[in-house]
C-alpha cells in the first residue's frame, strides 16, 4: 500500500519512528475496521496520543520534514505577524525550552536582514526581570532568527480580553513592573517605541515581561536617533502625539505616553480613542483628550486617574518624565497579583495566530505596526493612502472629550474631578428649562382665552 504524504512526512522528519507510525495505524484499522485511513484520521490519532501536536501534523501533511534551526528542535509555533514568526524550540544538548523568532525567508531583503540585526544587538544589550531577555542569535542556511527566553503565560491584551478589565491595584503592579524594565532600556539609551498590551506578557507566578523590541530606537545618539527615515512607526491605538508629528525627534517620554495608553486600557477594557481610521487615531492622540475613565467605570479613584491623565499629558514636559516616577505614582496601589488561572497558557510574544486571519476586534484595541509618512502638525496635509490600515468601530462608542486649548493633560481637570456632578447640573438645568417653557405656553393659552 502506498504511503500518504503524512506518513512519509513523519518518519523522514524524525517526529515518530516507524514502529510508532505501525502500531498508531493498527491501532486506526482496528478502531475503523473498513474504513479507509485517512491523514485526517491518523493525524488525530497521533496527537491524542501524544506523539505530535497539531501544528506538527499540519507542517508534516504539507511536505516539511525539517524541524531544527541550527541547535534548537522546532516545538510548536507561537504566532506569526508582519515582523516575522516565532516559534516553541528546545536546545538539542542543554535541554532550555526557549523561543524562537524567524525573518521568513520570503521577506528577507537587504533592509529587513539589516533590520532583524539591529533588534538582535538592541535586545543583547539588556539584561533585566521585567524585559524578555535575549539568549542567543544565529543562522541556519538563509534563515535569520533571534533566541530569547521563553515566558509561559499571556499577555495582558489577551488577558482582559477574556476576563475583562483590571483592578487599579492588579493593573497598578503590572504596569510598575512594565516600567521598571522601561527604565532599565532608557539608562541605556532605548526607548521601546511600541508599548502596548500585547507587548507586556503576565506570567502565573505574577511577573511581567515587556516583550517585542523589534521598534526600539536611541534617542541620545546623534548617528543611531531615527532607523526609520522620519517615518511613523507603532501601534496606532498607543502613539505618543511626538511619534506622529516628529517621528525623527525620540524621547523616552514617547513610552511614558504609551504606558498610560495601556494602563487606560488595563482599567476600562478600552483604547483611548476606539473606532475610526489611522489617521482619525492620530489626529485624536494629537489633538482630543479621551472620554473620562470614570464614566466607564466609576469605581476608579480621582488620585488614580490622576496618574493615568499625566501619563497621557499631550506635550512631553507635561508627562510624567521617567519610569521610575511612574513607579513612585503607582506605588499606592500596587501588590496586586491576577489569579494564576488567568494566566496560565504559555504563550511568547504577543503576535496575531497563524493562517487564520483574525477577526475583528470589538475593542478596537490593537493594530499592527504601520509604518507611515510624518503628519504635519495640523494633521490636514497626510493622505489617507498614507494610513491605508483601517481599524475596526467599538461596540461600545466612540465617544471622546474635546481637546481645551492651554490645557496639557489628556483629561480635563474640571471634568476629571466633577463629572457626575456636571451630569447632575445639565439635569437639573434641563428640568427647570422645560417647567419654565412649558409654564410660558401655559400663560399663552390662558391669555388668550381670556381675551378672545
Amino acid at each position: 500500500m502506498q504511503k500518504s504524504l503524512l506518513q512519509r512526512s513523519a518518519v523522514a522528519s524524525g517526529l515518530v519512528t516507524q514502529e510508532e507510525l505501525d502500531q498508531t495505524l493498527a491501532e486506526l484499522r482496528a478502531e475503523l475496521r473498513n474504513d479507509a485511513i485517512s491523514d485526517e484520521h491518523l493525524g488525530s490519532k497521533l496527537v491524542a496520543g501524544g506523539k505530535l501536536n497539531a501544528w506538527q501534523v499540519e507542517q508534516l501533511r504539507n511536505g516539511r520534514t525539517k524541524f531544527n534551526l541550527g541547535p534548537y528542535h522546532v516545538i510548536d509555533s507561537i504566532g506569526q505577524g508582519g515582523m516575522g514568526q516565532v516559534f516553541k524550540a528546545e536546545h538539542t544538548i542543554m535541554g532550555r525550552i526557549v523561543a524562537v523568532k524567524v525573518l521568513p525567508r520570503s521577506k528577507s531583503t537587504p533592509e529587513a536582514i539589516s533590520n532583524f540585526r539591529r533588534e538582535i544587538r538592541t535586545q543583547a544589550q539588556l539584561d533585566h526581570e521585567n524585559l524578555v531577555r535575549a539568549f542567543d542569535a544565529g543562522q541556519d542556511g538563509n534563515v535569520h532568527f533571534l533566541v530569547t527566553e521563553y515566558v509561559p503565560g499571556t499577555d495582558l491584551r489577551r488577558l482582559i480580553r477574556a476576563g475583562g478589565q483590571l483592578s487599579m491595584q492588579q493593573a497598578a503592579s503590572i504596569i510598575s513592573q512594565s516600567a521598571r524594565g522601561l527604565e532599565h532600556a532608557h539608562s541605556r539609551g532605548l526607548i521601546h517605541r511600541d508599548v502596548k498590551p500585547a507587548n507586556l506578557l503576565v506570567t502565573p507566578d505574577g511577573r511581567t515581561k515587556v516583550s517585542d523590541l523589534g521598534l526600539a530606537g536611541y534617542f541620545n545618539d546623534p548617528e543611531q536617533i531615527d532607523q526609520y527615515g522620519g517615518k511613523v512607526v507603532g501601534t496606532a491605538d498607543y502613539l505618543a502625539p511626538e511619534l506622529i508629528l516628529r517621528p525623527d525627534q525620540l524621547d523616552k517620554r514617547s513610552d511614558i505616553y504609551s504606558l498610560g495608553c495601556t494602563l487606560y486600557y488595563a482599567v476600562t477594557g478600552k483604547v483611548p480613542f476606539p473606532g475610526g481610521t489611522l489617521r482619525d487615531k492620530a489626529r485624536a492622540h494629537c489633538q482630543l483628550a479621551p472620554l473620562d475613565p470614570r464614566r466607564l467605570i466609576p469605581e476608579l479613584s480621582d488620585e488614580f486617574v490622576e496618574v493615568v491623565a499625566d501619563m497621557m499629558a499631550k506635550r512631553p514636559e507635561d508627562r510624567i518624565g521617567t519610569a521610575a516616577e511612574v513607579i513612585e505614582r503607582l506605588e499606592p496601589w500596587g501588590g496586586e497579583r491576577i489569579p494564576a488561572a488567568l494566566v496560565a497558557e504559555p504563550f511568547m510574544p504577543p503576535l496575531p495566530p497563524p493562517i487564520r486571519k483574525p477577526a475583528p476586534s470589538p475593542l478596537g484595541d490593537t493594530e499592527p505596526y504601520f509604518l507611515v509618512q510624518p503628519l504635519e502638525e495640523h494633521l490636514q496635509d497626510a493622505s489617507t493612502s498614507q494610513m491605508s490600515l483601517g481599524t475596526y468601530p467599538n461596540a461600545g462608542g466612540g465617544e471622546t472629550w474635546p481637546s481645551f486649548p492651554g490645557r496639557s493633560n489628556s483629561f480635563p481637570r474640571h471634568t476629571v474631578h466633577h463629572s457626575a456632578d456636571q451630569s447632575r447640573m445639565l439635569m437639573l438645568v434641563g428640568a427647570v428649562i422645560v417647567v419654565l417653557l412649558l409654564s410660558a405656553v401655559a400663560i399663552s393659552m390662558i391669555y388668550t382665552m381670556l381675551t378672545g
